[in-house]
């Protein structure tokens, strides 16, 4: 199959995650943290290393700080939950993951007021602004992504960063799909909270995800075993434990280990370079295609991620993506549970389909899309 829908999860997965995977488990099969013999003492070696090549990757200074959770879904609902905002204002885009919004609408009916900041397609000034606006005294947290999941437009999270630490609000940010894709330093971008699925961008297996906290965390999301302060009856404040509990996914941390080691290897930069080329090769095709929308400017890497999306006219998006299945080719069709961005965009009812390229995408996979696509119409459909 040619695989586009990297945005969800990418595959292939690198044979170094895979064979990480393989080794903890043959390997590293006992509780870190929980014994002093030597298999927990390698598996709790192992961890930490992981910790620490995540903390360097992102500029955070403590790797005890790096959680770990089942995904960024998770990562997110553990800063809005863990965070006193009862009463309190939280800014976020226009383009948010139900990740984000199910969450805060779920808060809201505590008292917790969410104000949309707009994003400008292309004009970070603009999109600045736009925050600045929604920024008020009652406001306690900005909550955004980098980069939407439906049309890879990137907002200026350096720029809303400095904002949010100039008046005094905690910063968090979604970054599932720029995640080792751009660079991203949480000391130098004033980000209190960086969320981060482990299996899409660092290539590590499913079921992984990170959270990165600057910032303190008064409740935790989950409670309970934590292999130390066991005679406490509140949950241990010291992290990793404040936000970790019961037996981590050590396999899945070896491989994402892996993943972040193959990111760091073949260099950030060179993996947004190629993404963003095949993702411009493919959407400057079908920008000349008739039967085409597109509903964005081309992806250039600094204002766009190598994330977009089309229809062919006349379809909804399910009907294409079904089509294209049929020839081998895997997208992402519907609203990619993000409603507010298809919103922005006018989709909501037609939904579109996404492109996703990765480091493993190659030309060869882009023109075969491109050849199957420009007969994919409305009369060639077959329900």
């Amino acid at each position: 199959m040619i695989y586009l829908d990297n945005a969800a999860t990418t595959s292939p997965k690198p044979k170094k995650v895979i064979q990480n995977i393989n080794y903890a488990m043959n390997n590293l099969v006992a509780n870190p943290g929980r014994s002093g013999y030597e298999l927990s003492v390698k598996a709790a070696e192992m961890v930490f290393s992981c910790r620490k090549e995540i903390a360097d990757l992102f500029g955070l200074e403590n790797p005890e700080r790096v959680i770990f959770t089942k995904n960024c879904t998770e990562s997110v609902n553990t800063v809005l939950k863990g965070l006193p905002l009862k009463g309190k204002k939280v800014v976020v885009s226009s383009l948010e993951h139900n990740a984000v919004m199910r969450p805060l609408y779920q808060l809201a009916e505590n008292g917790v007021k969410i104000e949309v900041a707009e994003v400008f397609f292309g004009d970070f000034s603009a999109t600045l602004r736009s925050f600045e606006r929604a920024i008020d005294n009652d406001t306690a947290l900005v909550f955004c992504t980098h980069a939407s999941n439906v049309n890879g437009a990137v907002l200026p999270i350096g720029e809303i960063g400095k904002l949010c630490a100039d008046r005094g609000v905690l910063f968090a940010v979604d970054v599932a799909q720029t995640a080792g894709v751009f660079p991203i330093n949480m000391r130098d971008m004033n980000i209190d909270y960086l969320c981060a699925p482990g299996h899409k961008g660092l290539y590590g297996p499913m079921g992984t995800g990170i959270l990165l906290c600057k910032g303190e965390v008064e409740y935790p999301l989950i409670s309970g075993g934590t292999g130390s302060r066991s005679a406490e009856k509140r949950q241990p404040a010291d992290f990793p434990e404040r936000l970790e509990s019961g037996t981590l996914n050590v396999p899945g941390i070896a491989g994402l280990k892996g993943g972040v080691e193959v990111v760091r290897t073949k260099g950030i930069d060179t993996i947004r370079n190629h993404e963003t080329n095949i993702s411009a090769y493919i959407y400057n095709n079908l920008s000349k295609m008739n039967h085409i929308t597109l509903y964005t400017p081309k992806p250039d890497g600094i204002h766009f991620a190598p994330v977009f999306s089309f229809n062919v006219k006349g379809l909804h998006s399910t009907d294409t993506a079904r089509e294209l299945n049929r020839r081998g080719i895997g997208v992402r069709a519907g609203l990619q549970c993000a409603p507010t961005a298809h919103r922005r965009m006018g989709t909501l009812e037609s939904g579109t389909v996404r492109i996703s390229p990765s480091i493993f995408t190659t030309f060869n996979d882009a023109n075969f899309f491109i050849n199957v696509i420009k007969n994919v119409k409305k009369d060639t459909i077959k329900y």
